[in-house]
């Protein structure tokens, strides 16, 4: 099962998530929460896998909350979804610094909502396209002061390059497994070295060395 913490200063908001994702049977809801503060709270009593943070909210908002939980050793394993109506790119790239594993929009279908959380829960970070998007185009926009200006890829092998292109456009290991003709595990032990070689978080931030970089899947 995978547990899950509701976050969201809207009391009907909360409880239409509550509603969708009763409807997967693998994915159980812990519990919830009004305000980053009590996010905080919740993720230290449950510990839940994922956590679907909305952004603006009272006290404490979800990118403060996001980060300080990335700053406690004991909720490494706690994974946050920003979920919010706003594709601000400046929240986008504060929430992808603060340490958010995923960030989607309420207008995702319900299928889509379970998906990432199943995705996040796996290990795997998910944005979705139009956010991809956005992201990158907010990090070209900005002047390299606190991100590495120079990105070393000469450790890469030619097939790693081509990984690291298509996770730059934001592709799952599936959606690259059929691209290159490669099975999704071959994939993830190449996606696992390539952060390794990078020293690199997660997906999201490989796909902003890339393009730092210059890197782009054709």
């Amino acid at each position: 099962m995978i547990s899950v913490v509701l976050v969201d200063d809207q009391d009907l908001v909360r409880a239409g998530l509550r509603t969708l994702l009763s409807l997967d049977p693998e994915i159980f809801v812990a519990a919830e929460a009004s305000d980053g503060q009590q996010a905080i709270t919740a993720a230290r009593v449950h510990r839940p896998d994922v956590m679907l943070m909305d952004i603006r909210m009272p006290v404490f908002d979800g990118i403060a909350a996001t980060h300080q939980m990335s700053q406690e050793a004991e909720l490494d394993g706690v994974r946050v979804v920003i979920l919010t109506t706003f594709d601000d790119d400046e929240d986008i790239v504060d929430a992808v610094k603060a340490g958010a594993a995923g960030y989607l929009l309420k207008d995702a279908g319900a299928y889509e909502l379970r998906k990432a959380i199943h995705t996040v829960a796996d290990g795997g970070n998910l944005l979705s396209p139009q956010i991809t998007r956005k992201l990158m185009e907010a990090v070209a926009s900005q002047p390299a002061t606190d991100h590495v200006e120079y990105v070393d890829l000469s450790d890469l092998t030619e097939r790693e390059m081509d990984i690291l292109g298509h996770v730059a456009q934001g592709a799952t290991n599936s959606e690259i497994a059929a691209s290159l003709f490669l099975s999704p595990a071959t994939v993830r032990t190449y996606v696992s070295r390539i952060l390794t070689k990078l020293d690199a978080r997660d997906r999201t931030e490989l796909a902003i060395l890339a393009h730092r970089a210059g890197l782009h899947s054709e």
